[in-house]
């Protein structure tokens, strides 16, 4: 495969590329691209997450250390990378720029590779990097978000291309064996340390000032810029979390974002600021395909906790409050509860109540004492754990989120099961009116 005409410089990424042992961000650039044009599945997956299918037709080719023809060359003007994807006669590129290990992208060399995309025809600029974003378009540098460029930036996190390849591989997907032994060794480089893929490991020094202020009782500015870092390190987080649990589950787990939120990062920003002021608390809720309901975490700054729990609908069909405690109390298999909590919520006005789980199991009539006349509608079924001075420090925090989160579904929420109505049953006596019907129309004494 030759370099495209229009390139001046640049080659076929290899998966064996020759390059000096102090290149780990070009031998890593190399290794993943060839693997995205050499592994059909891997690439289609990829791509689709930038909005591109490749179709039964499409090829994807990829190429290292890139120079159009007329381009102005400089070192710091050079992208790592080029993606070719073809369809027929439609072709799509994009630009690709890299950092591995603690190495950030940087805004202003983005914008340049904006320019050239520009210039050369090229669709769009995809950053890969030890950042995370919620989704590819929403781009983890603020300045590239705002930018008046209508070139789109992408971005991609190292954790996500390794665990879309975990999740390939888990479900069996790769049709082809050479292409599964590819990938099979892929993981296993991005797994290795040598190749600078990390997850999210710590929050900002901004971390412990926000909250030494709240501890003090102070309330958060408006425009706070401890605030504003400590929530984008959160969401860097919570991405990161989402994928660690992806990996765990084999299934792709997805933040759950309003349509607003989703579409708008500002807007999301604006509103979990307004939260984070006004109740000291940072929240995320988790989609997990197929469980009971989403996986909603809180990092409660004012009481130093991780509360993460799930929340299921009381069954209709049980008439008593009791019956619906023991039915969700059957679901709860963990045999130590200890910080495992039970907040039952009833219609209208009337206050939510919370138990303990262990106080539940002991005695599921302290259930409707003082609700005598009400059916508790919702469970929520939660483990809090108070981490004290963990929680201020910026790896601890991490690293307790990181065990408490799997923990909880592990232990119970994979075994919570929501309720349906029940499937609509045949009368016992339909049977018999159905034949004595049948029987007068035979006669003609019933004319339908």
């Amino acid at each position: 495969m030759n370099k495209p005409s229009y390139l001046s410089r640049g080659e076929i990424a290899r998966l064996f590329p020759v390059l000096a042992t102090t290149s780990k961000e070009g031998r890593t650039t190399a290794i993943i691209l060839s693997c995205l044009s050499r592994i059909d599945e891997f690439g289609a997956e990829v791509l689709s997450s930038v909005g591109q299918r490749t179709g039964k037709r499409g090829s994807i080719a990829a190429y290292t250390e890139v120079v159009f023809k007329g381009q102005k060359e400089g070192l710091e003007d050079r992208p790592d990378g080029l993606i070719v994807l073809k369809n027929g006669k439609k072709e799509w590129r994009a630009l690709i720029e890299t950092k591995v290990g603690n190495n950030r992208l940087d805004a202003v060399q983005i914008e340049k590779y904006r320019a050239i995309a520009k210039e050369f025809g090229v669709d769009c600029v995809i950053t890969i990097s030890n950042q995370f974003a919620t989704k590819p378009i929403n781009h983890p540098l603020e300045a590239t978000r705002k930018s008046r460029s209508r070139i789109p930036v992408y971005h991609w996190s190292w954790m996500y291309l390794l665990t879309t390849a975990e999740l390939l591989l888990r479900s069996g997907q790769i049709s082809d064996l050479d292409q599964t032994s590819l990938l099979q060794e892929l993981l296993r480089f991005l797994s290795h340390e040598s190749a600078g893929v990390k997850g999210f490991e710590r929050m900002p020094p901004e971390w412990a000032e926000l909250n030494r202020l709240v501890s003090a009782g102070g309330r958060i500015p408006a425009k706070s810029d401890e605030a504003t870092t400590a929530l984008y390190a959160w969401h860097q987080e919570t991405k990161d979390l989402s994928l660690i649990i992806s990996r765990h589950t084999e299934t792709a787990v997805h933040e759950k974002l309003s349509r607003r939120h989703a579409s708008d990062p500002v807007e999301r920003h604006k509103d979990e600021l307004r939260d984070l002021r006004e109740n000291n608390q940072l929240k995320v809720s988790l989609e997990i395909p197929d469980a009971a309901a989403p996986l909603e975490i809180v990092a409660d700054i004012k009481r130093r906790t991780i509360d993460v729990g799930m929340t299921l609908r009381a069954p209709s069909d049980k008439k008593t409050t009791k019956a619906r405690v023991n039915w969700i109390l059957r679901q709860i298999k963990v045999e130590n509860g200890d910080g495992v909590f039970v907040r039952l919520n009833w219609p209208g006005r009337s206050e939510a109540s919370q138990f303990s789980l262990e106080a539940l199991r002991a005695n599921p009539s302290v259930s409707v004492v003082g609700k005598e006349n009400l059916q508790v509608s919702s469970f929520h079924i939660f483990a809090s754990k108070r981490l004290g001075a963990k929680f201020t420090q910026q790896v601890n925090f991490i690293s307790e989120l990181e065990l408490i989160v799997p923990s909880f579904y592990g232990d119970i929420g994979q075994n919570l099961v929501e309720w349906r109505r029940p499937a609509p049953k045949i009368r016992p006596d339909s049977t018999e009116v159905v034949a004595t019907l049948a029987k007068l129309q035979e006669d003609g004494s019933f004319e339908s």
